[in-house]
């Protein structure tokens, strides 16, 4: 009878040799849709007494970044996240339109109304302790104006090829009519 109403009644239990820790069911528990935990603005995980786990898509968020909906979050903690993971976490929340928008880019070259450009992160090395760049493809629609980027490898060196990347190496001239 009381080992049913543990298994009932309890949340987490974690037996050892000596000793068993058993913690309450969490009041609050969000995942998304890849049953991560995740929660935008708000605990993923909190539990009656207080302790909260904020988690944006399956990464461990600090409390200063998962209290914030990630339309509040600055494109500048990018520049200055130390965990690579919780780095891509802001990446995504943020988006890339937004970053292009918002940071400082370098354009290296222009075809029509795509641009390929280039941001560096302070802390992203590669193996010879290079700065490696993210490089980015700008598109600018030419109907609403509206600013779409993604990022494309680091091998790409003009907008022609990010383009052909992009589009699973379909000529841009090949496109339909563009409106």
């Amino acid at each position: 009878m009381v080992f049913q109403s543990i298994v009932r009644d309890c949340g987490l239990i974690y037996p050892y040799d000596k000793v068993c820790i058993v913690c309450s069911k969490p009041i609050v528990l969000s995942v998304d849709s890849n049953h991560r935990l995740h929660a935008a603005g708000t605990p993923a995980v909190r539990f009656a007494d207080g302790v909260s786990i904020y988690a944006y898509h399956g990464v461990i968020l600090p409390e200063w970044y998962g209290r914030l909906h990630p339309n509040q979050w600055q494109s500048k903690w990018v520049l200055k996240e130390k965990n690579a993971e919780v780095r891509r976490a802001l990446i995504q929340g943020i988006t890339y339109d937004r970053i292009i928008q918002e940071l400082e880019v370098t354009e290296l070259d222009s075809w029509q109304e795509y641009t390929l450009l280039s941001i560096d992160f302070d802390d992203d090395f590669d193996n010879e302790g290079n700065a490696k760049p993210v490089y980015l493809l700008k598109m600018t629609c030419p109907s609403t104006g509206h600013i779409h980027a993604l990022r494309v490898p680091p091998d790409v060196r003009s907008a022609l090829e990010a383009i052909r990347w992009v589009n699973w190496d379909i000529d841009p001239e090949e496109f339909s009519v563009q409106s």
